[in-house]
């Protein structure tokens, strides 16, 4: 797949940084501006300064244990300027489609954090606590503290016929610890029973980006997330550019190897990458050119990285030590535009063996 210009992801890069040329960035919370309680090292300051560059911030999560009250004020502490009308919550997005599909006044039977409660009720549903209360629905979100009884009730409520609705499907979490289980873990035990499979309502439906840019009057958003499934496809399906960044789920073996609709648009180590320009990666003589890194395919159908012989002095000057990356990216998507494919990946010199052993890539 090819991006609206015809370019392969990530080739074209920017010539400005995205905080110029974009009006709204829509930003994933977990795993982009912070994980766990903390923030990403870097990112508040960061953020202040696309502010500054006159970009607008919208924060898109498919975590629905908070409501948008929470959110912000969590963002407020980690010095992250919001206010609850900038967080769009995936708890919001599966309350309004509960609400049009059932009409106002409905029983739904929440799982999961107070977020949900929260969003139903705002919605104009009406909020049950078991099974034998005749819930219509039952809307399952993610909570740290959902266990044996809540899930129990929500089998006996979906087997009795409620419609059963999930405000995500994330497999995982990031957390300190690495990865953890995500509302779609604890959606597959409900579905395990009950063999009916749930509406997902969060990303990467484009009803939640199309919500905050509706919010926010943006003209030319950008998208910036952690996971590939989610963030970076619903960006793709929203119609809206998008940046990766690696400091939540996908690492760079997974970024390789990613379908056609999971191709980001640009790529940085952590959200600081809104702030410069993306370099961009160039065919020439058969060979994708990024920076001081080059790629060609050889013998055995393996992308071999090289380093174009600048010193590591004049590298390390610029850069955010993902030009190698990037081209090894846009040489094997060029190779698969129809697939996703992990290409075998070797190193030419010391410095592309270094590399990839950084990314956990190849062998030298």
């Amino acid at each position: 797949m090819t991006t609206a210009s015809g370019a392969v992801p990530l080739a074209a890069g920017t010539d400005t940084a995205p905080s110029r040329r974009y009006d709204v960035a829509l930003l994933d919370l977990d795993g982009v501006v912070y994980v766990g309680p903390d923030a990403v090292p870097g990112v508040p300051g960061a953020l202040a300064s696309a502010r500054r560059d006159g970009m607008r911030l919208g924060y898109v999560t498919n975590n629905a244990s908070r409501t948008p009250e929470e959110v912000a004020a969590h963002l407020t502490e980690l010095e992250v300027a919001a206010a609850p009308e900038d967080v769009i919550t995936s708890s919001q997005a599966a309350a309004t489609v509960v609400a049009e599909l059932l009409g106002a006044g409905a029983r739904v039977l929440p799982v999961g954090g107070p977020g949900v409660s929260a969003a139903l009720r705002s919605a104009g549903l009406t909020v049950v606590t078991s099974a034998e209360e005749d819930p219509q629905a039952v809307v399952q979100g993610y909570g740290k503290d959902v266990g044996w009884a809540q899930l129990a009730e929500a089998v006996v409520a979906v087997r009795n016929g409620a419609r059963h609705v999930a405000t995500n499907a994330d497999a995982s979490i990031p957390s300190p610890r690495g990865p953890l289980p995500g509302n779609g873990a604890m959606v597959a035990v409900v579905v395990g029973v009950t063999g009916t499979p749930p509406l997902v309502t969060g990303k990467p439906d484009p009803a939640m980006h199309a919500e905050c840019v509706r919010r926010t009057g943006a003209r030319r958003p950008l998208v910036v997330g952690d996971r590939l499934d989610t963030d970076i496809e619903g960006a793709r399906r929203a119609g809206a550019d998008s940046l990766l960044v690696l400091t939540g789920v996908t690492d760079p073996a997974l970024l390789l190897a990613a379908e056609p609709h999971r191709r980001p648009d640009l790529l940085a180590p952590d959200a600081g990458g809104l702030l410069v320009p993306h370099p961009p990666v160039e065919l020439r003589d058969r060979t994708w050119r990024c920076g001081a890194w080059s790629v060609r395919a050889v013998e055995g159908g393996a992308l071999e990285l090289s380093d174009e012989g600048r010193s590591a002095g004049e590298r390390s000057s610029g850069g955010d030590g993902l030009d190698g990356l990037r081209a090894l990216c846009v040489a094997n998507w060029a190779q698969h535009p129809d697939d996703g494919a992990a290409p075998q990946v070797v190193g030419a010199d010391p410095a592309a063996a270094g590399a990839l052993a950084a990314w956990g890539l190849g062998r030298a």
